[in-house]
Parts: structure tokens; sequence; C-alpha cells
């Protein structure tokens, strides 16, 4: 796959469908790599006219790692937040937002639409907040403000974001059961995924890059990052909110009040859907992408 230099690190990216269809930058969730967009949802966005261009976040896959920093104190990170103040960590999701339009630049994309899913929702925010002149639109995916006061994951999902996984190098097999056991706990009720499908899925991301230092910096960015509701009122692309209402990690208020944050957004929440994109919605979610889109 090609790389860019954008921001100052190296980001890995592909793009996906039509040479001269619209341009969609899809932005991915914490710790996830560009490869777990499923084939099938970015053929359904490119059957709607999309040119795809998806990537590595920093600190993940094969873009740019920060093995310098090390692992972020947690408590240490919530504490400050909490307090007000700004906490101490590697880098802020406003440094990933200028990843997105730094690699923009690079491929000479001036404007585009933008979709992220998850902490990719967070960043798709904030690019569209802070550079809305290269917004053409935004859909937030099971995304969030950042307000305080919203409902918390449920006990499961927080364990299960918290409970470290095993290593594929030493105990494959531990890396592997975790990953059904994680897509149990956080995906769709309404569309389990079998258990092969999950397990190929979870080897393949391992053996492509295994990087859990990175998954921590980017939480770690997550816990520092401000309320966003004063920013998201200021956005003036078009935008779509989609959320499943049984999503158990980034529960469905915090869809509802990225809607509500956002004057003149659309809120589309499907039923039965959790913490992930199964491929039962994948059509769903392209057309609420190409409709906000206008296309």
């Amino acid at each position: 796959m090609p790389q860019a230099s954008a921001n100052g690190i190296t980001i890995e990216y592909d793009i996906h469908g039509p040479d001269n269809g619209a341009p969609l930058v899809l932005i991915t969730g914490l710790g996830s790599q560009m490869t777990r967009w499923p084939l099938s949802f970015l053929d359904a966005l490119a059957e709607r006219g999309f040119r795809i261009v998806y990537f590595d976040n920093r600190d993940m896959g094969l873009s740019t790692h920060f093995t310098s920093a090390g692992i972020p104190d947690f408590k240490a990170v919530v504490k400050t937040a909490a307090g007000g103040q700004t906490p101490d960590v590697p880098y802020r999701l406003d440094d990933m937002a200028a990843d997105v339009v730094g690699l923009m630049d690079a491929l000479g994309l001036e404007k585009a639409h933008l979709a992220g899913a998850s902490m990719g929702g967070m960043i798709g925010q904030l690019v569209a907040a802070d550079h809305g002149h290269r917004a053409l639109s935004l859909t937030s995916i099971m995304s969030t403000t950042g307000n305080p006061d919203l409902p918390r994951s449920t006990p499961e999902a927080q364990a299960m974001l918290a409970t470290p996984t095993p290593d594929p190098v030493s105990d494959r097999e531990a890396f592997l059961e975790r990953a059904v056991e994680s897509s149990r706990v956080i995906g769709s009720p309404a569309y389990p995924i079998d258990a092969d499908t999950l397990k190929a899925r979870a080897a393949a991301d391992a053996d492509r890059c295994y990087n859990p230092a990175g998954f921590a910096r980017q939480y770690a960015a997550i816990l520092a990052a401000p309320d966003r509701r004063k920013k998201l009122a200021g956005i003036a692309c078009p935008v779509m909110v989609v959320h499943g209402a049984d999503d158990p990690l980034v529960t469905v208020e915090g869809g509802k009040d990225t809607a509500a944050s956002i004057p003149g957004s659309t809120l589309e929440i499907i039923e039965g859907m959790g913490h992930d994109l199964p491929p039962q919605v994948h059509d769903r979610v392209a057309s609420a992408i190409a409709q906000v889109a206008g296309l």
C-alpha cells in the first residue's frame, strides 16, 4: 500500500472506488487498522459514487508509531482533565485531525466528505469544526461529544476495554478467543458475527501489526480531550449522525448528543446495532453517508 508524508509523520493509506468518484475520507476508531474497514462496506460506498481514502491513524498499523513516548499514566490523565487542566499526553485528537488534513494535502484533495467511526468520529468532528473549509460533509458513526454528563459504557464494556489483551505471539489462541469475547460484549446483539470470521480478522490484525502501546496512547488522547459541544455548534457542512441503539461502549446518548450539538444535523439510530459494523448494516450506513453527501 502507498504511504504519504503528512503533518510530520508517515501515513499508510489506500484508495478504493472509481477514479471520478466523490472523495470520501474514512477515519477508523481506537486501536483499529485501516484493514478493519470491511471490503463489502467499501464496495457499498463505491457503488454510491465515492472514491474512498482510508488509512492507518498515527500509532497504529503501518503509520508512524510513537514508541519513544511510552505508556501514558491514565489515572493522571483523567485526574488532570477532570480538574479542567490540560493533561500531558503524547498527542491529542487535534493532532490526529491535523493528520487527516495533512493526508488530504498530500493527496491533492482540497475538500472531501468525511466519515469516522467511534474515535474516528471524534477526529472527523474536529476536522469539520477546526478545518471546516476542507469538509464537504461529515458522518459521525457510533461516536460522541466528550460531554462528561453522558451515560458511561456498560460495566461489561468498560471491563473489556480496561483488560489487557493477550499477546498473540506468546498465546495466539487466547488472543483470538479474546477477539470473539470482545465482539460478544460490544458488538451488535441483533447481528452477531461468527467466531471463525472474528478469529480470522483478529489473526490478520496481529500479523499485520500488533502495537498495544499505540492503543494506550490513542486512548489517552481520547481521555484528554475536552468537551467538544461548543466547537460542534460551529460546524457548517451537512452532518449525519449514525448510532446503534444497542451500543454498550459508546451509548446511543452519545449519538443523540452529537446530533443535538450540531445545528441542522440528521440523526439515524439503527436498532440492534452495537459498537461495530456487521454486514447487515453496511448498505444502510453507506446510504446514510451518501445521503448527507448529496449522492
